[in-house]
């Protein structure tokens, strides 16, 4: 099987310098990269010309169009069986494509997603943020992984896509904003199988400070109700956890400022899930800087995430603003 690598980038050079030196390191050779501009000021010409004849590698300059349609555009373009997505801000362990054979070998799936993890390379903070994106404590917990609350949606970060879903489906017809799970759906509801390769794991560096976080997972809330306005069945109990978490957190608030009787039970509550969170984030990093920033960060993500869920619930749905 042959392997089309595509990454939009946009203004991030070192990056994509990171993510082709691992690309480099493959145990499994059959593969192209196809690096697309997308309107970058900072762009990455010089560094990806210090790659060529060392990878099966093309770039592209295109305008800025976000991510989706900048995938579209590598999808016209690309050679291979297969086409693969990696956000720039991935490192991609040296086995991942030998991996990706060998489990469409023996389990062929139209489109696949796999999980992101850890690089001891990372930050604290990164730990701890790639900590509360995969937490049970957190949205994180339906993602990545074989219990997904129902249909498993690939995350464009580590998404593999078929040459026959292209020609079929096509590819995203939004470029932004919860734009992977739309076209999985699509994806799904065309009749293809999709499915999770639980060992193909990239490094996702995501964010590398709270500000940004934050910035991010609010997007990802507003984007889950771009999504429903897709496909409203798929809006389910669980996406609603963050905001019910946020307004308890300001409930609580209020709760002990007015000195309610029932701040104490939503006090011992919180101390109940900080408790759980960090011993579990120790358990898993072997580390009580990352334990204590994953309450920071899983803190963060939902109350980002609910926020921003709720914002476009008031904006898009009850007050009609698009």
């Amino acid at each position: 099987m042959f392997f089309s690598i595509i990454i939009p980038l946009y203004n991030r050079p070192q990056e994509i310098k990171e993510l082709l030196e691992t690309l480099l390191l493959q145990t499994y050779k059959q593969f192209e990269v196809l690096v697309i501009e997308d309107g970058s000021v900072n762009d990455a010409a010089d560094i990806v010309k210090t790659f060529a004849g060392q990878l099966d590698l093309r770039y592209f300059v295109k305008p800025n169009e976000g991510q989706g349609f900048t995938r579209n555009f590598g999808f016209e373009r690309a050679k291979g069986d297969y086409f693969i997505i990696f956000d720039s801000d991935c490192l991609i362990p040296p086995d991942y494509l030998e991996i990706v054979n060998r489990s469409l070998k023996a389990n062929p799936l139209d489109m696949y997603g796999g999980p992101d993890a850890s690089h001891p390379s990372f930050t604290p903070i990164q730990k701890a943020i790639s900590y509360s994106m995969t937490s049970p404590f957190t949205t994180g917990g339906i993602r990545g992984n074989k219990k997904s609350i129902g249909q498993f949606h690939p995350r464009s970060f580590n998404m593999g896509v078929s040459r026959k879903v292209w020609e079929k489906v096509g590819g995203f017809i939004i470029t932004r904003s919860g734009e992977d799970i739309e076209y999985s759906i699509r994806v799904h509801t065309a009749g293809f199988r999709i499915g999770l390769i639980p060992d193909a794991k990239v490094f996702h560096k995501r964010r590398t400070n709270f500000l940004q976080f934050y910035k991010q997972i609010h997007f990802f809330g507003r984007a889950r109700i771009n999504i429903y306005k897709f496909f409203p069945n798929e809006l389910k109990a669980v996406h609603f956890f963050p905001s019910v978490f946020t307004l308890g957190l300001i409930f609580t608030l209020l709760a002990n400022i007015a000195g309610w009787p029932i701040a104490l039970f939503c006090n011992v509550m919180l101390l109940i899930l900080i408790m759980l969170i960090f011993f579990h984030s120790l358990i898993k990093n072997r580390s009580a800087k990352i334990a204590f920033l994953s309450i920071i960060t899983a803190f963060i993500q939902l109350t980002a995430y609910g926020l921003g869920f709720m914002q476009d619930i008031w904006r898009r749905l009850i007050l009609k603003q698009f």
